[in-house]
C-alpha cells in the first residue's frame, strides 16, 4: 500500500550551526511527517530539537576517516531501524554516509547544497551529487557547477 505525504518518514541529518538551522528552516515540509534527526550532540542542536527524536552523530567530521568509519556504522543501525523514505541535507560530511547507505535501504535523497558557496562545489556536495535524487542550489550561479541541480532560490 503506497504511504499518503502525511505518512512520509524522514530523516533530516547535517552538521549542528548553519546545516542545521538550513534544515530547520524547511519545518513547513517535515512539520506534519514522521521523522527524525541525524546532528551533532551539541547544545544548539539540543536546543533547537527540543522534544524531537535525535541520534547523536561523531564528530569533528571535516575530513576525518575516523568519524566516517563511525558515522557509516551509526547510519547501518538507524536506517535499519527507521526505515526513512526521505533523507534530507544540506550538509556536512555525516550526510555522506547516510546518503550512501540510504539509497542500498531504498530511501530516496534530496541534498541542499549550502547558500554560502556560488561558484564552488562543497566537498560533501561532490560527494553525494552522483547519486542523490534531487540535488538543490540556492543561487542561480551553482547550476554551472553542478549541471542536473534543481534551483529553488533561497531557503531564507
Amino acid at each position: 500500500m503506497k504511504k499518503d505525504k502525511m505518512e512520509l518518514k524522514v530523516c533530516l541529518v547535517g552538521s549542528s550551526g548553519g546545516h542545521l538551522s538550513h534544515l530547520y528552516m524547511l519545518k513547513p515540509f517535515w512539520g506534519n511527517k514522521e521523522r527524525f534527526w541525524v546532528t551533532f550532540d551539541k547544545e544548539d542542536a539540543k536546543s533547537l530539537l527540543k522534544g524531537e527524536k535525535m541520534y547523536p552523530c561523531y564528530y569533528p567530521t571535516n575530513r576525518s576517516l575516523k568519524a566516517l568509519l563511525k558515522n557509516t556504522r551509526l547510519a547501518i543501525k538507524v536506517l535499519r531501524k527507521e526505515k526513512p523514505d526521505l533523507i534530507i541535507s544540506s550538509g556536512a560530511a555525516v550526510a555522506v554516509p547516510f546518503f550512501y547507505l540510504g539509497k542500498l535501504f531504498g530511501a530516496k535523497t534530496i541534498y541542499i547544497e549550502v547558500f554560502d558557496r556560488i561558484d564552488k562545489p562543497t566537498l560533501t556536495g561532490r560527494m553525494v551529487y552522483p547519486i542523490t535524487d534531487k540535488f538543490i542550489v540556492q543561487w542561480k550561479e551553482q547550476t554551472q557547477v553542478y549541471k542536473k541541480a534543481i534551483n529553488l532560490g533561497s531557503i531564507f
